[in-house]
Formats: C-alpha cells, sequence, structure tokens
C-alpha cells in the first residue's frame, strides 16, 4: 500500500495528539474534533490515498478491465458518493466516471462529464468537439478496448446497485455490440466500501472514541434526573449533541428501559419511543451512531440507575452483560478470511449453544456506511442463514464491523425475569485477528457514578 503523504500523517498526528485536550466549548471528556477545513483536507487526501491503492487490486481481483459508474445530480450511486471530493456535496449533471486497467501500478482513471473531479478523474469529453456524452463513453470503450466493462448492478446488496434503470437504457444504447461485455461484478463496489486503508484505520478508533464519550456524557448526573428525565429527551439529547459537536448522524438514536416486573425488551419496538421517565432501579440502553471524516459508528450499551442505599447493580444485570461479551467472543474467535458471513454464523451459534447461553447474532460491516456492505452476520429476527450474496458473501482483511447481537438471562434479584442484554461496539479485521476500536463495555456504568 502507498504510505500516506507527509501532510496527512502530520494531519493525524495533530488529530491523535490533541484527542485528551478540551475545548472551550464541549465537554472536556469529549475528544478533539477537527474544523471543517481541516477534515476537508483530511477526507482528500485518504480519498487520493484509496483510489491510488484500493481500486486496482480489487479490479484484478474480480477480473475487471473496466468499471463504468454513472450518476445523476443529486441521484449519486452510492460508490459515486464517496469517491467525491470534500468540496462536491452532490453529483453535477451527469457524471460519468471510468477506471480502467492499463497494465499499471494505479488504474487509469477519467470523467466523462461537463467538469474535472478536482483533481482526482481528469475530463475526459469535450461537449465542444462531440457533444453527445454518451458516445463518448462508447468512443472511450473502442479505444480501451477492454474485455470486461463491470457496472454496479446487483438484486441483493443495494449499496452495489447503484447504476439506475434509466442510466442503464442510456449506457446500453451507447454501447451497441459492446454491451456484451458488460459484466455484474458486485464484489467491487462492496470491496471498495469495505476495504479499510491505514490512515483511516490510525484515526477511526478516535471517532469511535468521540461517539463513546458522547453517551457518557448522556448516561451522567448532569442529563438525567430520575424521576423527571424520560427516554425521550435522551433521544434528543444525543441528537442535539451531535449538531453542537458539528457531527451527523445516520440515524435517530433509541434509548430504553428495562425494569423489574415488566416483559422482556423486543427489539421489534426500538424504533418507538415510549417517553418513559426514567427511576431508580432502571436499566437503560441506547443505540447511537455518528458520522464523521465519512466514517460511521454504531454503539449500544448499558446504564443502571442506583436505588437510594445501592453502590452497585444487581448482580444479575452484571451476569447479564457477561453473558453477552462471551457471545461476542464466540463470534469474533470465528472470524477468519474466506468465510462466508453464513458459515461464521453457523460456527459462532454452536460455541453460544455448548455455553447455554440464549443469544442473538446480528452483525454487519460499517465504514462509509452504518449499516455497510460485506458479509452479513445473522439478523434478529432469524438466526437461519442469510439469502442472497449477503449471507455468502466472503469476509476479507481490513474490513470493520459492528459486532451486534443480545443475550436474554434471567435475572434472580427481579424474580427470575428475562432481561435481554443489547450490546453493539465497533471492531476492526485485519486478517488476522478482531480488535475492538474503543474497547467494549464490560462493566455496567452506574448512575450516579461512585
Amino acid at each position: 500500500m502507498r504510505m500516506p503523504s507527509f501532510r496527512l500523517l502530520a494531519a493525524l498526528a495533530l488529530l491523535i495528539s490533541l484527542a485528551s485536550q478540551a475545548q472551550e466549548t464541549v465537554d472536556p471528556r469529549t475528544p478533539h474534533i477537527l474544523s471543517e477545513r481541516e477534515r476537508s483536507q483530511i477526507v482528500d487526501e485518504w480519498l487520493l490515498e484509496r483510489l491510488n491503492t484500493v481500486v486496482l487490486p480489487l479490479m484484478r481481483r474480480e477480473g475487471v478491465d473496466m468499471w463504468i459508474l454513472v450518476a445523476g445530480e443529486y441521484d449519486e450511486d452510492p460508490i459515486v458518493k464517496t469517491m467525491l471530493p470534500s468540496t462536491w456535496l452532490n453529483a453535477r449533471r451527469t457524471t460519468i466516471l471510468i477506471f480502467h486497467d492499463d497494465g499499471g501500478d494505479v488504474a487509469e482513471r477519467m470523467a466523462v462529464a461537463r467538469y474535472p473531479v478536482a483533481d482526482l478523474f481528469p475530463a475526459a469529453w469535450d461537449a465542444d468537439a462531440q457533444p453527445d456524452q454518451w458516445a463518448r463513453v462508447a468512443d472511450i470503450i473502442r479505444e480501451k478496448d477492454p474485455q470486461t466493462i463491470a457496472v454496479n448492478t446487483n438484486a441483493d446488496m443495494p449499496l452495489a446497485d447503484g447504476l439506475s434503470a434509466g442510466m442503464r437504457i442510456k449506457l446500453d444504447a451507447a454501447l451497441g455490440p459492446l454491451v456484451d461485455r458488460v459484466v455484474e461484478k458486485p464484489g467491487l463496489a462492496i470491496g471498495w466500501l469495505e476495504t479499510r486503508t491505514d490512515s483511516e484505520m490510525a484515526a477511526y478508533p478516535h471517532i469511535v472514541r468521540i461517539a463513546h464519550s458522547i453517551i457518557a456524557e448522556m448516561y451522567s448526573e448532569a442529563t438525567i434526573t430520575p424521576g423527571v428525565t424520560t427516554t425521550g429527551d435522551l433521544r434528543w439529547f444525543l441528537r442535539q449533541r451531535v449538531t453542537d459537536l458539528g457531527l451527523n448522524t445516520w440515524f435517530h438514536p433509541s434509548v430504553h428501559v428495562q425494569r423489574h416486573d415488566q416483559a422482556a425488551f423486543d427489539i421489534a419496538s426500538m424504533g418507538i419511543d415510549k417517553g418513559e421517565v426514567i427511576l431508580p432501579g432502571d436499566f437503560l440502553h441506547v443505540d447511537f451512531g455518528i458520522t464523521y471524516l465519512r466514517l460511521n459508528t454504531d454503539t449500544q450499551h448499558h446504564a443502571y440507575i442506583l436505588k437510594p442505599g445501592e453502590t452497585d447493580a444487581p448482580q444479575g444485570l452484571k451476569d447479564g452483560l457477561a453473558a453477552a461479551n462471551q457471545v461476542q467472543d464466540a463470534l469474533t474467535d470465528e472470524f477468519k478470511t474466506g468465510r462466508s458471513g453464513n458459515e461464521i454464523l453457523a460456527a459462532a451459534r454452536r460455541t453460544v449453544e455448548k455455553l447455554g447461553i440464549n443469544g442473538t447474532i446480528y452483525t454487519h460491516p460499517i465504514g462509509f456506511h452504518g449499516h455497510g456492505a460485506g458479509p452479513g452476520i445473522g439478523s434478529w429476527e432469524t438466526q437461519e442463514p442469510r439469502k442472497g450474496l449477503s449471507g455468502s458473501y466472503l469476509m476479507y482483511p481490513n474490513t470493520a464491523y459492528s459486532i451486534e447481537l443480545n443475550a436474554q438471562v434471567e435475572v434472580p434479584e427481579w424474580d427470575d425475569q428475562v432481561v435481554r442484554f443489547m450490546t453493539e461496539e465497533d471492531a476492526f479485521f485485519d486478517g488476522e485477528s478482531v480488535q475492538y476500536l474503543d474497547g467494549r463495555q464490560t462493566e455496567i456504568t452506574l448512575i450516579p457514578r461512585p
């Protein structure tokens, strides 16, 4: 992999060195957050590195000579969206990006569009000389003479299905007899989205730390007043905090209560805000994620509201979280390069059953999208193998995942009531082992903290 530039390394060093410093306008526990201009620089440096190091190996892995991506303005292919420079918030008019394997060390790239895409994709179309944009695409294909031309179409993976029906009609009409060379290779799009570079991984733990710090701020006496604060208050606290920090989120956060004499929590109701008032003795759950530097996080943590006179959570709740940690271990121990999501699920479930834990696994890739492209490992609705490409897609090195699952455990202090311990932690698979990006929750957060 090409080494990052000195400017990129300097920027990353700044980001990491300031991680523990407080900003004047944010909670002291919140790690340093870059300005918009600094973010733009990092995003563009990372994008150039990705284009130079990720695309060509993927094309050769998938046996593709040319890769064509087509995007209409405000109707971008999800892949094109991740290939635009930081100052291009959307594609401009019809933007056609072409990668070609010309035998070199980096894929040749060009833009058949009114404008070059910054300095990343040189313009390959002179509208004055050839007014027909699609005819120019056909000319390039005849000039380069690729034997296989990949486009982003796939019925199973939405993120690899970015070529719209209308654009496909125009492309096929322009290619004429060359259309026989068009192939569907979803591994290209998935590989681009799932592969994490060294530079991204230098900063990803920091990004997850920011998300964890926001959760820690919410799970505190500064935010929660038992008997007054509601779950809806906490949801909107998270949304407002993200906005105040200049970040984004990719889903509305969930906050829920489990308590004694209450039915086991139903995952299907996670999107429903019941507006419950938080009381002493409540077991809280949060599902929260942020978007920063184009990368996403996804975290689920638990907290317990101490009753008067209590100094710790009931042992049954602590044992339940420990059981969920065991399910995490059973899953990540089965991460192997070349295994499908369904194979990993089956192996992990065998271990969970031997442990005698009532666990459910529903883990997904993460990166440019919160629910990212790559091998799907179970679902909360069923533990049967996933159908289609999601379940059969293989695991590759240098990929990131949200280790999402739960364990249902009887809590003796709550008259053996079944409690659902829902955990989610972001992790990186380097091809050999799994590392949590900012650790994982192994102890229940106590409110108030001792």
